[in-house]
């Protein structure tokens, strides 16, 4: 989007420089990700950076108002409520597609969620593009005052507090099998925590511990990263009990996950938000081929319809229609181009908590050829999935 550092960066860039990139990262940052390495990051100028932090910023001040909080306590499924101070989300992300002219895209939301995402490994895989591919005049952060060290400080605030480091853990299921590994590991690397798998979780009464260096540590502080959908999905076996689990604090409270989350799409009113219901209360004359259908309480896609038709809702039953959200069909401009055809870009706006208020401190970019974003929809295509983005550093 900014045309010549495209133009420069398209000519530049081959496949065995692709390789090359790839080797370098592995070795900067001691492993691979689990995920595809998109082949190019993208370049934005300044004024759409600014559009996208502000939409962030005014979406994420309607998700926290009171209006919106208090309605959104049916989002808490009964079973997997958190007792405890749900305090303030640490973390929260907004996800805008980009739509409209491609030369000059505007931020369209797809959703929110109270929960937290690759912090650590965006910053890292931001920096390497641009050691690797050049552009002294772009940077890496949304901010150019932020470097490295300012970011990381943040985060290692945000997750570590007050506590010592060894009482505080990064929670996960079987965190070694999860695809952003690579996330924990850098976050472990950068704040001095461990990571634990909920399997191993030592109880003892309402008091929780693991297994640090041999020795069992208690713990007073937990980064969650853990899903409840997939604890149930898996029937994983521990000793937590999280329906009484208030002895420890929470990074981000589990309830966050819930409440900002599709959930909220109805209540909000904003000039990029896309018209959505709840199934049981959508307008009865409702073209459905113009929306998308989502399943309230799922994770990373599953179950989102993107193709429906009347007999996909005639199969859900009355009672669990409050349950599914549709969403008005946002599409997609073909921002990205490409040695073969255009890509389109989806873009997550990351907020930290830094005490006063939430903080814009990256951006991540998911790049697709395929209908959807995920891996499933791009089989077989180049120049997409995960990314960064170098942002201009002027005022416009």
């Amino acid at each position: 989007m900014i045309p010549g550092n495209r133009k420069e960066f398209n000519q530049f860039w081959t496949d065995h420089r692709y390789q090359q990139f790839l080797h370098r990262l592995e070795v900067s940052l001691g492993l691979m990700p689990g995920f595809h390495i998109c082949e190019t990051p993208l370049f934005f100028p300044a004024g759409l950076t600014a559009r996208l932090r502000q939409a962030g910023e005014e979406l994420v001040s309607q998700a926290l108002s009171q209006e919106v909080h208090s309605r959104t306590g049916r989002s808490v499924p009964e079973n997997w409520r958190v007792p405890g101070d749900e305090g303030i989300p640490h973390f929260i992300q907004v996800d805008f597609a980009l739509t409209g002219d491609p030369a000059d895209p505007e931020p369209r939301l797809i959703e929110l969620q109270g929960f937290p995402t690759v912090y650590a490994f965006q910053t890292e895989l931001a920096r390497q593009y641009r050691q690797f591919a050049g552009f002294p005049g772009l940077h890496y952060l949304p901010d150019p005052e932020t470097d490295d060290q300012d970011y990381f400080a943040l985060l290692r605030q945000v997750i570590v507090g007050k506590e010592d480091p060894a009482e505080t853990i990064l929670l996960e299921i079987d965190p070694l099998q999860q695809k952003t590994y690579i996330d924990f590991y850098l976050t472990q690397k950068h704040t001095g925590i461990s990571i634990v798998n909920v399997r191993d979780l030592i109880r003892r009464g309402n008091k929780y511990f693991y297994r640090r260096d041999g020795r069992e540590t208690g713990i007073k502080r937990i980064y969650n990263r853990l899903i409840f959908d997939e604890y149930e999905r898996k029937q994983v076996i521990s000793q937590a009990d999280f329906r009484t689990m208030d002895s420890v604090d929470w990074v981000t409270h589990p309830n966050w996950y819930y409440r900002i989350s599709k959930f909220i799409l109805p209540f909000l009113n904003h000039p990029s938000v896309p018209g959505a219901w709840f199934l049981h209360e959508a307008p009865a004359d409702l073209d459905y081929r113009n929306y998308v259908l989502k399943p309230l309480f799922s994770f990373a896609g599953t179950g989102v319809l993107v193709d429906v038709t009347r007999q996909d809702i005639d199969r859900i039953p009355p009672d669990l229609r409050q349950d599914f959200i549709l969403q008005e069909k946002v599409t997609y401009a073909p921002v990205l181009q490409t040695p073969d055809e255009p890509a389109r870009a989806e873009i997550r706006v990351m907020f930290l908590w830094d005490g006063t208020r939430h903080r814009c401190v990256n951006m991540l970019a998911r790049i697709s050829k395929g209908k959807m974003m995920g891996v499933d929809f791009n089989k077989n295509k180049t120049w997409v999935g995960s990314s960064a983005i170098l942002f201009e550093t002027g005022s416009h």
